[in-house]
């Protein structure tokens, strides 16, 4: 089982988290900003990956600290629980539909941090959640957990369903990277290391 817990206490955020890359998709996920709970679990459900997640941010300031801090901790548990890399595609790519909005997704688990992020948010907040925080939120997974990661909305116009094809197209997307095939004996890559 390929897992790990990371615990960040700052003067902002107090978090623990625990991911199983080789779970079942049950989560259990407090953040205190509920829609923010409601992409985690997704994300969790939809990646067939075990997600524990508790949180306890200054909101009396905003969302962004609590957002942006899952995020670096949410990056550094792929990276640790991934390991040597050995055997897995490395890549991850889906397009994925959620009513009127379309989100394509890629990573390369590479060990090279880069982000790209092409969608706009007509509405300020998505529930409690400051729609600025789910670029946040992404460039810190990417960051933390050094992939290449590629976000773009094709098309959409309801905030909601927007940020929920993000959060899935990206577990889809990383369920894919993390994914042995029986072929691939020691890390792909021609340098014969990530």
């Amino acid at each position: 089982m390929r897992k790990a817990e990371i615990k960040r206490k700052t003067n902002e955020t107090d978090i623990i988290l625990d991911l199983s890359l080789d779970g079942s998709g049950k989560y259990d996920v407090n953040t205190g900003i509920g829609f923010f709970d409601h992409m985690l679990e997704g994300f969790a459900r939809h990646g067939i990956f075990d997600l524990k997640v508790n949180c306890k941010g200054d909101l009396n300031v905003d969302t962004h600290h609590s957002a942006e801090d899952v995020g670096i901790v949410l990056g550094e548990a792929i990276k640790e629980a991934v390991g040597d890399k050995k055997g897995i595609k490395r890549y991850g790519y889906f397009i994925l539909p959620m009513d009127e909005a379309l989100c394509v997704c890629a990573i390369d688990l590479s060990g090279r941090p880069y982000f790209v992020f092409d969608a706009q948010f007509s509405a300020d907040k998505i529930g409690e959640l400051d729609s600025q925080m789910i670029r946040e939120f992404f460039y810190a997974v990417s960051y933390s957990a050094g992939m290449n990661l590629h976000i773009r909305m094709l098309s959409g116009s309801n905030d909601h369903h927007i940020a929920e094809a993000m959060f899935k197209a990206f577990a889809k997307s990383l369920r894919e990277a993390v994914s042995f095939d029986e072929r691939i004996e020691d890390v792909l890559s021609t340098k014969g290391s990530l």
